[in-house]
Formats: structure tokens, C-alpha cells, sequence
């Protein structure tokens, strides 16, 4: 059963078409093919089923985790496999009342509607949607004041699939009413090299095994920094004349995308060469921020996850400080009143 894909993007910008559509060509198209997160593969499979066999919407489905591990890709598999529509939005899209409206008047009979980063939803909307995922009516206020009058409106049965960067951010009553909540982890180097070796084999790359597992390990686990990795080297290797791409030349090709053998690139060194130049003091994400020009946002959503993960930073309650594994990386040395407020973590001393 293949589905019906009615696929509607809001996008607040140009650029990256190229990559989307590559994007689009590397998704799995069946949930067999996809690779990893074997827990929440299997569950969501029993999901599906039970939901085929009642011929009933899918429950309400929460994805989080950090951005590129597949939380998307996900959220499309179970469409096709239902064999129902899918519609996608993002958070910051949905901004009135009429926005949710138009979307979930569009959907039919449980289709499926995907909206990413659905943290970021204004309250406003949030709190349409608690009645449409639970009884499928949207109870519009028209007017203000005296004339002021409420409108019910039935929306198809659908289910709701949101994808999250900041499960913290989004308010207990919101997530509550989500049946199904998957949280995606990064992946480890093995499943990393069966992706990679995918994703070489639909570009028509010739990848030895040596040079896939480098790439693996200097990816963070994630899928999407992999396949764009692999983009970059095999433009290196067509200018170069080679027809094999292996490890020699994943080096060469990660040390001018500024990838270094941790997998940190030249933002991650320069948040770790400002927190180290505090020598101990910890060190604000607005401060981070402003000294490297990233948003903070993109801070704590991009960089942070796998500083914090691998050791190279710890957060405190007030501020950031250099962790031990920082002190591996070439051109950053952890501090003597770091290592001293670090081992005092350790013990379980307040910071």
C-alpha cells in the first residue's frame, strides 16, 4: 500500500533545494529499510498494526532528540506505511487560530499531519489543538467582547506527529496528549557505516570499508551530518580523479571541511577555546554566543548535545566549563581552576 503523499511545507526562506531533493532520494521508503533505533522501530511497528487492524487513526506521535537522526524520515514512513496522506508545517508557520484551521480542514480521514519543531507553537495554538487531538473539533472564538461567539468546526480524524529538538520546552498538557513518545539517540558507529555505505551506493560512490568507517566515527552520530560529509568528499574525490574514496582521502577531505579526529569543526574548537580562555570561571550560552556569532539557540540545539555528550564541556547551574576530553583536543588546555571545579562535580559538590 503506498500513500498517499499530500505534502504541504511552509518554508520562511530559499536555498538548500538541492540538498532537499537528495534528501528526499536518501529516505527510506519502507520502515524495514530504515537503519538503527531498533527499540522504536519495533514499537512503532506494533503501533501501526494494532492501528491498521481497528482501521483507527495512528495515536498522536512525539519524536524527539537531537536535529539529523531521523525524526522526519520517521514521521513519512508512517504514512506510507498506513497508506494514508501526509502534510507537513513547522511550529513557528502556525501562528492564528485560521493557520491550524486551514491545515486540519485540508487533512481527510486519517491522514497523518507532521509539524517540526512543534516547540516552537504559539500557546494560542497550542491550545486549539488540545480539542482537535482529542475529540477532532476545533472551537474557533469569533469577535471580541460582547460579540464575542464561539464556532465548532469538525476536522477529520488525523493524527498529529510532532518533531522536537527541546522536549523540555513544550507544556505538560500539550505533551500529554500525545500517545506515542519516541525519543531518537545518536547512533553508533556501526549503524553510521551501514548509512554511510548507503548513501554510497545510491550516489554511485565507491566507499572502501576504511574510509567508511572514519567517516563514521567523526559524524556525531548523526545521519544527516554524514550524508553531508560524504556529499563534500565526493566532490573532492571527482576534482581529484579518484575513483575510490578511502580513508586517505576521508582525512584529506575532513581536514579542509575543518573536521578534526573528535569530529569537532572550527565552531565546535572556538565555543571550547572560549570557555577554556575563562580559565575555570563557567562561561553563559549568551556570552558562547556572542563570541563565536552563532544564536543561542543554535548553541544548545547544534553544538552543545555532543560537547556535553563526549566530555568536552560540562554544564554547571551557572554557566559552561571545560570537561577532561578537552584537554585531548590540539590547542585546548583545560585549566587548572577548571579541572579543579570539574572534580568537584565529580564528588558531588554544588558548582
Amino acid at each position: 500500500m503506498v500513500a498517499r503523499v499530500k505534502e504541504q511545507r511552509f518554508v520562511d526562506g530559499g536555498g538548500r533545494d538541492d540538498d532537499r531533493a537528495q534528501d528526499e532520494t536518501l529516505r527510506p521508503r519502507r520502515l524495514d529499510q530504515f537503519i538503527g533505533q531498533e527499540s522504536i522501530v519495533a514499537n512503532l511497528r506494533v503501533y501501526l498494526a494494532a492501528a491498521r487492524k481497528r482501521r483507527e487513526p495512528l495515536d498522536h506521535v512525539l519524536f524527539s532528540g537531537m536535529p539529523g537522526l531521523g525524526k522526519t524520515t520517521l514521521a513519512h514512513l508512517l504514512a506510507t506505511e498506513l497508506g494514508v496522506g501526509f502534510r507537513a508545517t513547522s511550529g513557528p508557520v502556525l501562528v492564528r487560530s485560521g493557520d491550524l484551521a486551514g491545515v486540519l480542514t485540508c487533512l481527510e480521514d486519517r491522514d497523518i499531519l507532521f509539524v517540526d519543531e512543534v516547540h516552537r507553537l504559539q500557546p494560542i495554538v497550542e491550545e486549539y489543538l488540545y480539542s482537535a487531538m482529542e475529540d477532532y473539533v476545533l472551537d474557533i472564538v469569533l469577535d471580541q467582547g460582547p460579540n464575542a461567539r464561539s464556532v465548532k468546526l469538525t476536522v477529520p480524524r488525523f493524527t498529529l506527529v510532532g518533531a522536537t529538538t527541546r522536549e523540555g520546552n513544550l507544556s505538560a498538557p500539550f505533551r500529554a496528549r500525545f500517545g506515542i513518545q519516541e525519543k531518537l539517540d545518536p547512533y553508533p558507529p556501526g549503524e553510521m557505516t551501514t548509512i554511510l555505505n548507503r548513501t554510497a551506493r545510491i550516489f554511485g560512490i565507491s566507499l572502501a570499508k576504511e574510509g567508511a568507517e572514519m567517516l563514521a566515527s567523526r559524524c556525531r552520530g548523526t545521519p544527516r551530518i554524514a550524508n553531508r560529509y560524504l556529499r563534500r568528499i565526493r566532490d573532492f574525490a571527482d576534482v581529484e580523479g579518484l575513483s575510490r574514496i578511502d580513508a586517505d582521502a576521508v582525512a584529506r577531505a575532513l581536514k579542509r571541511l575543518g573536521v578534526d579526529g573528535f569530529g569537532l569543526d572550527l565552531t565546535d574548537r572556538r565555543i571550547l577555546d572560549v570557555v577554556a580562555k575563562n580559565r575555570g570561571v563557567p562561561v553563559g550560552v549568551k556570552t558562547i554566543a556572542v563570541s563565536v556569532g552563532e544564536e543561542e539557540r543554535t548553541i544548545e540545539d547544534v553544538y552543545e548535545p555532543y560537547l556535553l555528550r563526549e566530555g568536552f564541556l560540562v554544564k554547571t547551574p551557572r554557566g559552561r566549563i571545560l570537561g577532561r576530553r578537552a584537554a585531548e583536543v590540539a590547542g585546548v588546555e583545560v585549566p587548572a581552576e577548571c579541572a579543579n571545579l570539574f572534580d568537584g562535580l565529580e564528588q558531588g559538590e554544588p558548582a
